[in-house]
C-alpha cells in the first residue's frame, strides 16, 4: 500500500509540473552529455599520446655546407664522415636508445618532394640543401632531453628535435576543448540543479495541504519527502538516459559512420566502443543521484511544517 501511494504521488507530481520536468530532463541530459564527452575526449587524448609517442623519433640534424655560414652551431663547417660515425656510435651506446636510422640528404630530398612537391618553394630546393640526420627511436620517449644534452654543442650537429613537439599543439587543442566542455557542463549542471530545486518546491507547494495532514497524523519526514525525491530522481534518470543516447549516437556518426573519421583519418587511433560503454553507467548514476540529493536538500527546510 505504501509503495502504491508513493508511486501514485510521483505520477501526480510529474503530471502537475510537466513543463518544468521536461526542462529538468533536457538540462540534465545536456550537462551529462557534455560530461561524458569530456571524459571520452580526455581518454582520446591519452590514447593518441600512447599511440603516437611510441612512434615518434628524436631527429638529430647534421650540418651541411650551407649551414656552415648560416648557422652558429655549424661554424666549424659541414659534418665529416668521421663525426657521423662517432655520433652514431655514441647514440647506439646509450641505454635509452632502441634504434638509430641514418637518413641521407638524398633520402631527405625525396621525402620532401613527395610531401611538398606541389608547393612553389619545392622547385627551388636541391638535394645539397637538405640536411642529413639520424632518426633515433627511444625506449622511453619522455627521456628525449638525455639525447639533446649529450649532443648539445657537438661538432657537426645542427640541432636535436623531439618530434613530440609537432603533436603537442594538437593535444593542447584537444585538452582545451575538453576543459571548455567541462566548463559548459558545470554551467549546465548549475542550471539543472536550480530547475530541480524549483520544480521540487513548486510540487511541494501545490501539495502542501496533503503533506501537512501527513505530518499531523504522524508520517515521518522521510516518508513525506520520498515522492518528491523520487520525482526528481526519475527526471534525472531520464536525462541521464538521453545523455547516454547522445554519447552513443555521437560515437556512431562521428567515428564509424556519418563523418566516418575512422575511415578518413586512418593514422589516428580512435577510442573504441568499450570506452563509451564503460562511461554510460557513470552517467546514469550521476543522473539518478544528483537530482535526488538536490531534492533532499531542498525539502529539508521547505517541508518543516
Amino acid at each position: 500500500m505504501r509503495a502504491q501511494f508513493v508511486l501514485s504521488e510521483i505520477s501526480v507530481g510529474l503530471r502537475r509540473n510537466l513543463t518544468m520536468t521536461f526542462a529538468v530532463i533536457v538540462s540534465v541530459a545536456l550537462s551529462l552529455a557534455l560530461f561524458g564527452g569530456a571524459l571520452l575526449m580526455s581518454q582520446q587524448v591519452n590514447t593518441m599520446k600512447d599511440f603516437w609517442y611510441d612512434k615518434v623519433n628524436v631527429s638529430v640534424y647534421l650540418c651541411n655546407k650551407n649551414d656552415a655560414t648560416a648557422s652558429p652551431q655549424c661554424g666549424k663547417g659541414a659534418v665529416t664522415e668521421e663525426q657521423k660515425h662517432q655520433i652514431k656510435a655514441d647514440l647506439q651506446k646509450m641505454d635509452i636508445v632502441e634504434t638509430v636510422h641514418q637518413e641521407t640528404a638524398e633520402q631527405a630530398y625525396k621525402l620532401y618532394k613527395k610531401q611538398y612537391g606541389d608547393t612553389p618553394i619545392a622547385a627551388t630546393i636541391t638535394p645539397d640543401q637538405m640536411q642529413e640526420s639520424f632518426r633515433v627511436k627511444l625506449k622511453d620517449p619522455e627521456k628525449y632531453q638525455v639525447v639533446a644534452t649529450a649532443l648539445a654543442g657537438r661538432a657537426g650537429v645542427h640541432s636535436v628535435q623531439d618530434q613530440r613537439d609537432i603533436l603537442q599543439n594538437l593535444f593542447s587543442l584537444m585538452n582545451g576543448m575538453r576543459v571548455a566542455a567541462l566548463c559548459v557542463m558545470g554551467l549546465m549542471l548549475v542550471i539543472a540543479m536550480m530547475l530541480i530545486v524549483n520544480t521540487v518546491r513548486v510540487s511541494a507547494f501545490s501539495r502542501r495541504r496533503e503533506t501537512g495532514i501527513m505530518r499531523l497524523v504522524g508520517a515521518s519526514s522521510f516518508y513525506i519527502q520520498m515522492p518528491f525525491i523520487m520525482e526528481a530522481a526519475f527526471a534525472g534518470l531520464l536525462g541521464g538516459a538521453v545523455a547516454c543516447g547522445f554519447l552513443v549516437i555521437g560515437r556512431y556518426f562521428l567515428i564509424d559512420h556519418g563523418l566516418a573519421l575512422a575511415e578518413k583519418m586512418q593514422l589516428v587511433n580512435f577510442i573504441g566502443w568499450d570506452a563509451v560503454l564503460t562511461k554510460l553507467p557513470l552517467v546514469l548514476a550521476i543522473g539518478l543521484l544528483m537530482p535526488a540529493i538536490a531534492a533532499s536538500i531542498a525539502l529539508r527546510k521547505y517541508l518543516k511544517v
